[in-house]
């Protein structure tokens, strides 16, 4: 029996302080700009979880698992979005944003193996519980007046007096004021991993069967049940090299519904996918590379006419390949590489413009490269050195508005990191510098709500120091 406990706390600034606003066009604000005042209250939130897994061995093939957990996480602070923009001139509110949400989820199943002649059987089999309930408070809001207009090309703090703020009514608990959402699901899972020819050959046949309750105050209780099968095959052709191919299938209820009161429809859809794995030089080499392509029903987006509400899209398509290899140069010198390519369009949609269109917030292209190296011997051992690049290329913006006047395409970037570490013993120390000579990497979107474009830019070069011992 295995109990676990943990607890976080972050004291941050407001919700959407991190967001960039502009009439202008993404990435025309500079790197640290933000609509934060340093006389703003911070969000804080308290998160706790526990964790209790119990494992017992039935006998030598058997074995018995229980798994239950209880997560509560609490949030009291604000979001920070702007009324309006004209030219230059940005107009902000604040709301509240207070959030308690309580899940309770639990796990029991068997797995053992038993042979029927030569036909060796890999079992498992199971239910899955999970009672989550969410309360949300934005519904207090007010706007901020500044003794001076606030310009985002020339941005000017500390105008604001505390006076300007919402004073937001907590009297009562978030749970009485708050909008309640709760989900409910039980799931059936069996599966049976069957190895054939010395187990060359491995077929995975597996089958999930889930009802769910899904309630809120916009779309009322909504109750689903699906079967998703899942099948698979590997087959080694040699002790380096294996194929393997899968299809299964997706359900995942969405609990809400449109501005227009319509209920969202559960996502429903199928991953195919087909790869190869080897390895070779006893293992110090592996590389691994798939096809696959994923179909999504009724997926959620942004509402480009409704703020805080979402719209459904028929259908969407990801076709993809991926390539990972591994492997040592030299003693003590270590290389990774992956690269992925995706193809993720709207393929169904009640609006006809959307069809062949990316899907929102998605690469074409990834690639990345990391280079390792650690002293292996002498006075030096255990000092470590890395040096990585992240690519990325054909980007879409994170919500396309229909009309194709906008721009919806993100720049490419390229991203270096670096890293220095040294362990010795039980105590070690590590140095990480990210985006070493200053990318812009941002992802936004042109918000046709409120007719303005708000994104998102990462950091400039910055530092993490880290400093662990072992017992």
């Amino acid at each position: 029996l295995t109990t676990e406990y943990n607890y976080q706390y972050v004291n941050m600034s407001p919700l959407g302080s991190a967001y960039a606003y502009t009439s202008d066009g993404i990435g025309t604000l500079p790197v640290n700009f933000s609509t934060l005042e340093s006389n703003m209250s911070p969000t804080k939130i308290n998160d706790h979880s526990f964790i209790a897994t119990l494992s017992h061995s039935i006998n030598d093939n058997w074995k018995l698992t229980g798994q239950l957990a209880y997560l509560q996480f609490n949030q009291e602070g604000s979001s920070l979005w702007p009324t309006s923009i004209s030219g230059d001139t940005l107009r902000r509110s604040e709301s509240v944003w207070d959030i308690l949400g309580q899940i309770r989820v639990g796990q029991f199943f068997v797995n053992g193996d038993v042979a029927t002649g030569k036909i060796k059987h890999r079992i498992l089999a199971g239910v899955d519980m999970g009672n989550k309930d969410f309360y949300h408070d934005w519904n207090q809001t007010g706007a901020i007046n500044g003794s001076a207009p606030f310009i985002v090309t020339a941005p000017v703090y500390g105008k604001v007096p505390a006076t300007a703020y919402t004073v937001f009514d907590r009297s009562l608990s978030v749970k009485q004021r708050g909008v309640h959402y709760n989900n409910v699901y039980t799931a059936l899972y069996a599966q049976d991993e069957i190895r054939l020819m010395n187990d060359k050959l491995r077929l995975t046949l597996a089958g999930r069967y889930t009802t769910t309750g899904d309630e809120d105050p916009f779309s009322g209780k909504v109750d689903a049940g699906k079967f998703t099968p899942r099948i698979g095959a590997s087959y080694s052709l040699n002790k380096n090299t294996s194929v393997y191919s899968v299809i299964d299938e997706t359900f995942i209820p969405q609990a809400g519904a449109t501005f227009e009161g319509k209920e969202f429809d559960p996502i429903t859809g199928n991953n195919k996918e087909l790869g190869l794995k080897k390895e070779w030089l006893n293992g110090r080499w592996t590389a691994s590379a798939s096809v696959y392509q994923i179909t999504k029903n009724n997926v959620l987006t942004a509402d480009p006419n409704h703020q805080f509400f979402s719209i459904q899209l028929g259908q969407t398509q990801t076709s993809g390949i991926e390539f990972d290899v591994r492997g040592q140069l030299v003693t003590g010198l270590d290389v990774t590489l992956n690269y992925a390519y995706t193809d993720g369009k709207v393929t169904k949609d009640t609006d006809g413009k959307q069809v062949n269109s990316q899907i929102p917030g998605t690469d074409k292209s990834i690639a990345n490269a990391w280079l390792s190296y650690r002293v292996p011997s002498g006075n030096a051992e255990g000092l470590g050195f890395s040096l990585g690049a992240s690519h990325a290329a054909g980007r879409s913006a994170w919500y396309a508005e229909y009309d194709k006047s906008i721009d919806s395409s993100m720049p490419s970037y390229t991203k270096f990191d670096a890293a220095t570490s040294y362990n010795f013993g039980k105590f070690g120390v590590a140095l990480n510098v990210n985006n070493l000579f200053n990318a812009d990497v941002f992802s936004g979107a042109y918000y046709s709500w409120s007719k303005f474009y708000y994104y998102q830019i990462e950091a400039h070069r910055n530092f993490r120091l880290s400093i662990n011992y072992k017992f």
